[in-house]
Parts: structure tokens; C-alpha cells; sequence
């Protein structure tokens, strides 16, 4: 289990002559072996063309049988999960227990989208059939179901090199909607994307696929990326990073002869109301809660609570205050990449300098890579004239917005754009009299939180990880975590006065897979 730096196209490697890199260890400030070569146009359109043609024989392929490859490449990453969290820890500097935890989420999600696979409700398949005799106009028989678009391209994110990354999500949930997969590799782990780009590919001699179904590309800029968004074979993609990378992607994609959909999470600051019952009744818990999730991860994850918003008493008064010496007494910890520092400096060294801002919370910090909480406050009025306060800053920073009253709370809450996450903290009785509150939240974010905290998210198939713009590039119409997941690399299909034998196996009269299928509109999985 070493990478030797060389991109997958199928099952050959690729061509001589991109740009060299080398992976970065965060911690010891110093460069990894081996050294990586970064792709060719040549490797592009070579992984695009195996692409192309794997996705007929892909589509084909039963909900069992993507299951069973899904299964395949789940099993493959749990035996070798201690080299897999070794290499990865030296290149991200996450300890080695949330490598190992990240891992065992990443085969959760395969077989979770595995299992949905086989089950094939999410095919969403319809029958209506034909009456003939209808007056004033026969009707035709028409069946309708969802149908893989294609090769599909998916970046690796920076900040989970497991979950979100080369057999993340993105890749996990277009193998089971029966698409080819193109990643291109994250520079900031190279090394675990293709060790993990490896072990996906025995899977896929193993199962007999074509050598198109996975290719890994490596790219020390922006240049590979781009061609790959821009090639004419590719159908969709997923991203996982800031808003400025997926809103360029987006634009790509949407300039090209044949636009095509991009499902890019870019930014989401993740507000957090908290409310005077709340605080009356569990201050202290309250104070470890917010710490916890604000801190997990030096702040380098997308639900990070961003903003917090209260309304001014002496207990909440007492509630920063007591939260600001938790904050400063946080030893720093280690950024993934020197150029995420490099952002979290520039971005909390700008937010100081507005205007009406002022910092609660400031530790030390001296690393190379290293950041310590720093956090803000200002007053409902400055943050609703301000907009750059609304804005992310990936790390451990977040905004404490004091309002005056609940009204003022809840102006708040109309301002802010699109969120993965939006959190309301309620005491007891205090929850039942915030639905005007919590129908803004909803309107603004994909998964509501009551007396919770959005970091830690749970991979289920009631799960929604997106959100309205700027959290997404579709504005929420789709996740990205749990089995809707598999939706966006799939599209409508209606088949109009086919014969029985001509038509795919899930729309047939025998329904030979079992499906739950919506026949003349009552669901049902017996035969027609």
C-alpha cells in the first residue's frame, strides 16, 4: 500500500509530460514521497472515451450487481483501513482516530447506496397501461422510470479525504445509479486518493466491469479540472469545496455547447439561534455543546456554526463570556494545507478591521499550518448593513450577533442566504411558539436542527446535506448525503407502446427485480 504518483485511466496509468507535485505533510511542514505527475489533455479525453463506453454496459447492470461491486469496494477499504488512515494522517493531519472513523462512515455509505441500489425504489419506475377503448382518445400504455446520464466527474474535497473524496459519497451514489466515475484527485492527499483509487479498481477487475468504470486523475493546479468539466462526454458533477471553485465549475459547465448539471456544495455559514429559555435552562451544556462542534476538526468542516445569534440579556452575557474563556484556553491545532491558513488568516484579519466588529475570543497560535479560535461580535443592526459578515471563514471562527428582541432575531434570519444547516436552541416551552422562526430556517437550509448542533451529520436515507445558493449550486434541490443522493446522476425516461420484451426489466409486466412500483396510480410490486 504506497503510491507510486501516477494518475489511473482505467486500468493503465497515465501519460508523461503534466506538471509534478508532492504531497504535504501540515504537522512536520515538509514534503511526502513520492512525487506526483500531474494528468494530460491526452489522459482526459482517454478516461472520458473508456468512460463513454462503459456507461451502456453499466446501465444494464442490476440493482444486485451494483450492490455487490459497491459491497466489493467497501470490504476492500476496511481491510486495509490502518494504511489507509496512516497515509492519510500525514498528509492531512487529522489524528488517526477521525481517519479511522472517516473510513468507517465512507463503507456505511457504500453499502447504504449499495442496499438502495438492489431495493430500486429510487428508480422511482411508474406504469400506466393502456385502455384503448377510452373515448375520446385511446390512452397509451407508457411506462417511466429514472436512468443513469452517464460519466460522471467528481472532485475530491480537501477536508475529507475518505467521505467526500475519491470512494466518497459523490462516487459511491453514481456507481449505484449505474454511471462511470472520473476523479479528480484532491492535491492536498494525493497519496490516499490513490491508494483508495487502487483499491476501486481491483473491484472493478473483479466484477468483470470495463476498465472506463473508474479513472483517477491528479492535477497540481486547476487546468485538468477544467478540461474535464469542459469535455464533451461528460455528463455531471459533483464537488465538494469553497465557493469560489464550484461557482467557476458552474459556469463551466453551463458555457459548454451542451450545459450539464454541476451538484457543487461551495459555502454555508450554518446559523445557530439560541434562545433565552434555552439559556435559562442549560447554559453550561450549551457552552460544551457549541465549543465541541465549533472546534471539531480545527473548524474545517462544511455544518460549521458560523454565525450565532442571541438575544442581549445578562445570561447571555454571561453565556460569551463564559464561552470566550473556554475558546482562549484551545490549544491551536493543525489546517489542512498551508493555503487554508493562509485563507483563515486573511479572512479573520479583515473581519477585524470592520467596523462595528469586535473580537470576544483570541488564542494562541504560532504553527506553521497552526489556527486558534478566533471569534467575533457585533450587533443585529452592523450585520444586517454589512453583508461580508454573512460571509464563511473555514476554521475555527464564528460571528455572535447580538439582537435586541425576538423581532430583531427573527430580521435576522430573513437576511441570510442559503445554508446546509440552520439550528434553533428553544427551551421547553419555549419551541411550539417558533413556527414563523423555524419556516424561515426551513426556507433558508437544508437540514432544520432543534436542540442540536449541525456538525455530525448522520448518512441515513432521510438525510439532506444541501441547501439554497450559496451552500449549493442547484439551490437545495438535492443532496448530497443519503440515498436521494443517487437522483442527481439519473434522469426521466418514458417508454410509450413498447412491447414487453423490448422494454428495461424494472418496467416489465413481471416486474422481475420486485420492485414498489406506482402502477395506474397505486403502489404496488406484483405483477401487472
Amino acid at each position: 500500500m504506497k503510491p507510486d504518483g501516477a494518475s489511473l485511466i482505467g486500468f493503465g496509468s497515465g501519460s508523461p509530460g503534466g506538471a509534478t507535485f508532492r504531497a504535504f505533510n501540515p504537522v512536520k511542514d515538509a514534503a511526502i514521497e513520492p512525487l506526483f505527475d500531474s494528468a494530460t489533455l491526452d489522459d482526459v479525453a482517454r478516461a472520458a472515451l473508456l468512460a463513454t463506453a462503459a456507461a451502456p454496459v453499466l446501465a444494464r447492470l442490476s440493482g444486485a450487481e451494483r450492490s455487490h461491486f459497491l459491497q466489493s469496494i467497501a470490504d476492500k477499504l476496511e481491510m486495509n483501513a490502518v494504511a489507509l488512515a496512516e497515509r492519510a494522517t500525514q498528509e492531512t493531519a487529522l489524528p488517526l482516530p477521525r481517519c479511522t472513523s472517516e473510513i468507517a462512515r465512507t463503507v456505511g455509505q457504500l453499502r447504504l447506496y449499495g442496499a438502495a441500489a438492489e431495493r430500486g425504489d429510487w428508480l422511482d419506475a411508474r406504469i400506466e397501461t393502456a385502455q384503448p377503448e377510452r373515448q375520446p382518445l385511446p390512452k397509451p400504455d407508457h411506462r417511466s422510470m429514472l436512468r443513469p446520464l452517464g460519466p460522471v466527474l467528481v472532485f475530491g474535497s480537501s477536508n475529507f479525504p475518505f467521505a467526500y473524496s475519491v470512494a466518497g459519497g459523490d462516487t459511491a451514489s453514481a456507481f449505484a445509479a449505474g454511471c462511470p466515475v472520473i476523479v479528480k484527485a484532491h492535491p492536498a492527499h494525493p497519496g490516499t486518493s490513490e491508494l483508495v483509487g487502487r483499491l476501486i479498481l481491483q473491484a472493478v477487475k473483479e466484477h468483470k466491469l470495463p476498465e472506463g468504470t473508474f479513472s483517477l486523475l491528479f492535477d497540481a493546479g486547476f487546468e485538468i479540472g477544467q478540461a474535464l468539466v469542459k469535455h464533451p462526454l461528460i455528463k455531471a458533477v459533483g464537488f465538494t469545496g469553497s465557493l469560489r471553485g464550484g461557482r467557476m465549475l458552474a459556469d463551466l459547465a453551463a458555457a459548454r455547447p451542451e450545459p450539464i448539471p454541476v451538484y457543487a456544495e461551495m459555502g454555508s455559514i450554518n446559523p445557530v439561534f439560541i434562545l433565552p429559555g434555552a439559556l435559562a435552562e442549560r447554559r453550561a451544556a450549551l457552552v460544551e455543546g457549541l465549543h465541541s462542534s465549533a472546534m471539531v476538526g480545527v473548524g474545517q468542516f462544511c455544518t460549521n456554526p458560523g454565525v450565532i445569534v442571541l438575544r442581549r440579556s445578562a445570561e447571555a452575557e454571561l453565556f460569551v463570556k463564559e464561552l470566550a474563556a473556554r475558546l482562549t484556553a484551545t490549544p491551536e491545532g493543525v489546517m489542512l494545507t498551508p493555503g487554508i491558513r493562509k485563507n483563515f488568516v486573511a479572512g479573520t484579519d479583515g473581519r477585524a478591521h470592520v467596523p462595528g466588529v469586535k473580537v470576544v475570543a483570541l488564542a494562541a497560535s504560532d504553527a506553521a499550518c497552526g489556527a486558534a479560535p478566533v471569534w467575533f461580535e457585533t450587533d443585529a443592526l452592523n450585520f444586517l448593513g454589512t453583508h461580508s459578515l454573512a460571509e464563511e471563514i473555514f476554521g475555527p471562527s464564528s460571528l455572535i450577533v447580538w439582537c435586541k428582541d425576538r423581532a430583531q432575531m427573527l430580521t435576522v434570519a430573513r437576511s441570510l442566504e442559503g445554508s446546509l444547516t440552520a439550528t434553533l436552541h428553544a427551551g421547553g416551552t419555549e419551541a411550539k411558539e417558533q413556527g414563523d422562526l423555524v419556516d424561515v430556517l426551513a426556507a433558508k437550509a437544508g437540514r432544520v436542527i432543534l436542540n442540536g448542533w449541525p456538525t455530525g451529520l448522520e448518512v441515513s436515507h432521510a438525510t439532506v446535506h444541501g441547501g439554497p445558493y450559496p451552500a449549493t449550486s442547484d439551490g437545495g434541490r438535492s443532496t448530497s448525503v443519503g440515498t436521494r443522493a443517487l437522483h442527481r446522476w439519473a434522469r426521466l425516461v418514458c417508454y410509450q407502446n413498447f412491447s414487453d420484451d423490448l422494454l428495461p426489466p424494472e418496467l416489465q409486466n413481471a416486474n422481475p427485480r420486485g420492485l414498489q412500483r406506482l402502477v395506474n396510480g397505486k403502489w404496488t410490486s406484483a405483477a401487472v
